[in-house]
C-alpha cells in the first residue's frame, strides 16, 4: 500500500483523507503538478517545482512552502514507497473556507506516490490517434485540479478509439492535449504551439536537445493538420509517443522518421538521468 504526505503527515493511502469542507472538494479550488522517476531519481523536480509554485501564484492560492521543504518530501515520500519507478504527483488544495467559497490561507500540501506502470507499446510501435476539440483552459499556464472539460473530451476521444484530445481555440489554433502538448513536422521542421498553452516539462527537455532539427515555435491552424508529415505528443508520463490519425486525418500509415529520432534522443536522456 501506497505511503502518501499529507499537510505534515505520512499515511497510507487508506488513511489519506481530504476534508469535505476542503475548497478542492466543493470548488475544485486547487492546483498540482506531476512528474516520474527515472532509475529512482524525480525527473527535472526543481522545474516541476517552480512550475507547481507558479500555478499557485497565477490562481492565488497560498503557497508557504520553500522549494527545498517540497523537494525534501518528495524525496522522503519516495523513500517511503520504495517502488522500482514511481509516478509522483503534487498538489495543494484550497483548503477550508468561512463561507465555502473564500480562499483563506489555510492551504494543504499533499504528495501522492504511486507505482509506475507501463504505457501499450503498440503506442510507440504503431502510433496512435487523437483528436481535437473546440474548447479553451482558463489560465492554460496554471496546472488546476479543475479538470471538467478535460474529462469530458478525453471520454469523446476514448469513444472515437483514440488516446488524447487537443484544444482548439476559437481562432482555430491547436493548442494543447487534456494531458500532452503536440508537436507537427512538416518538410523535416518541428514545429510547437507557445502561446496559451501549459509549459510542459517533456516539452522543454525536448526543445532543449534538439540540436541540428530545424525548430519552429508559433501558432499552429487547424487547417494545417491536412498537410503535415508527421506529428507526436509529449508528456511525463506518456513520454514521446507518435501519432499517426488526427480526428478523420491520416497523417501517416506508421511512426515517421523524425518522431522515431525525437522519442531515441529522449530515450538517451531518460536512461543516463
Amino acid at each position: 500500500m501506497a505511503i502518501f504526505y499529507m499537510n505534515g503527515e505520512y499515511k497510507s493511502e487508506d488513511d489519506a483523507v481530504v476534508s469535505v469542507k476542503d475548497l478542492a472538494v466543493l470548488r475544485g479550488y486547487g492546483v498540482f503538478d506531476f512528474l516520474r522517476t527515472y532509475n529512482k531519481k524525480p525527473f527535472y523536480l526543481n522545474e516541476h517545482i517552480k512550475r507547481f509554485k507558479r500555478s499557485a501564484e497565477l490562481t492565488l492560492l497560498n503557497c508557504p512552502w520553500s522549494d527545498d521543504e517540497i523537494r525534501s518530501v518528495v524525496n522522503e515520500t519516495l523513500k517511503k514507497n520504495d517502488f522500482p519507478e514511481s509516478n509522483v504527483r503534487l498538489l495543494i488544495t484550497g483548503g477550508e473556507s468561512i463561507d465555502s467559497i473564500t480562499p483563506g490561507d489555510d492551504t494543504k500540501l499533499i504528495v501522492l506516490v504511486t507505482e509506475l506502470g507501463p504505457q501499450p507499446p503498440d503506442w510507440y510501435i504503431d502510433g496512435v490517434k487523437i483528436i481535437t476539440s473546440k474548447t479553451e483552459r482558463y489560465l492554460p499556464e496554471a496546472k488546476s485540479t479543475t479538470y471538467l472539460n478535460a474529462i469530458i473530451v478525453l471520454r469523446n476521444a476514448m469513444e472515437r478509439n483514440a488516446i488524447e484530445s487537443i484544444y482548439v481555440d476559437r481562432k482555430n489554433n491547436i493548442l494543447e492535449g487534456t494531458t500532452s502538448n503536440i508537436f507537427v513536422v512538416k518538410d523535416k521542421k518541428i514545429i510547437t504551439p507557445d502561446k496559451n498553452i501549459l509549459p510542459g516539462i517533456t516539452r522543454e527537455v525536448i526543445l532543449d536537445n534538439l540540436a541540428g532539427f530545424d525548430v519552429e515555435i508559433r501558432d499552429i491552424k487547424y487547417d494545417e493538420l491536412l498537410n503535415i508529415d508527421e506529428a507526436f505528443i509529449t508528456s511525463s508520463n506518456k513520454e514521446v509517443v507518435p501519432v499517426v490519425e488526427i480526428d478523420d486525418i491520416i497523417v501517416s500509415d506508421k511512426p515517421g522518421p523524425v518522431s522515431c529520432k525525437v522519442m531515441k534522443i529522449f530515450k538517451g536522456i531518460t536512461d543516463k538521468y
